[in-house]
């Protein structure tokens, strides 16, 4: 059985691609049914709907945010979404969202949580000092960038690295690891993540060049 995924963006849709062209394995427990963008603007809806996937724009426009996220929630079961997929969704969820799609919603997070959760993940990492920074895939809570892990991906920080360069070798390994996490979550193979995190984290480290 293949479950029934949407992928919720603000922006470009890079994870979304990575999440679209891993999803098109008909052997993949997932299939992407819909993309959703909170901004009529975003660049990621243009390549969705170039990849046959059907999308649906929800701009706030003044409603309420609990109103928002119940328009949000209501396209969500129309559409019998079994598990969705946050790829630079740039809102903060409220409880009644992520109460509704608990242990069903998964994050994308550039930097290895619980280390630097917020914005910026990439320049706090080079002030820190830090010599392996990268990304996480969880399960969302109503902790801003908490909630158990699924996957892991670490990547080493070069003594030239700029914000920019970091970020281009954690995104590479962001397209990895979400499908990857999707992968065990809609097949059950993370159904327990707190358990699992032993075997799933870190991945193998990406070595520069690599």
């Amino acid at each position: 059985m293949r479950h029934r995924t949407a992928i919720l963006i603000s922006g470009r849709g890079s994870n979304m691609l990575a999440l679209i062209s891993a999803a098109a394995d008909p052997a993949f427990p997932a299939e992407i049914a819909l993309v959703l963008s909170n901004r009529v603007s975003a660049p990621g809806l243009a390549l969705a709907v170039k990849a046959g996937i059907p999308t649906a724009i929800i701009e706030r426009n003044g409603a309420t945010r609990e109103c928002h996220e119940a328009a949000i929630d209501g396209i969500l079961r129309r559409q019998e979404i079994a598990f969705v997929c946050l790829a630079g969704y740039m809102r903060v969820l409220s409880p009644f969202l992520v109460q509704r799609w608990e242990r069903r919603m998964l994050n994308i997070h550039p930097s290895l949580l619980p280390a630097f959760p917020g914005l910026d993940t990439h320049a706090r990492a080079l002030a820190a000092g830090v010599k392996l920074h990268g990304c996480t895939v969880h399960l969302v809570s109503e902790e801003l960038d908490d909630g158990p892990i699924i996957a892991q991906a670490a990547v080493p920080v070069l003594p030239d690295d700029t914000p920019e360069t970091l970020a281009t070798r954690v995104l590479t390994q962001e397209h990895r690891i979400y499908p990857l996490a999707l992968r065990l979550v809609a097949g059950g193979s993370a159904a327990h993540p707190g358990a699992d995190a032993a075997l799933l984290n870190p991945l193998p480290t990406a070595r520069p060049g690599s």
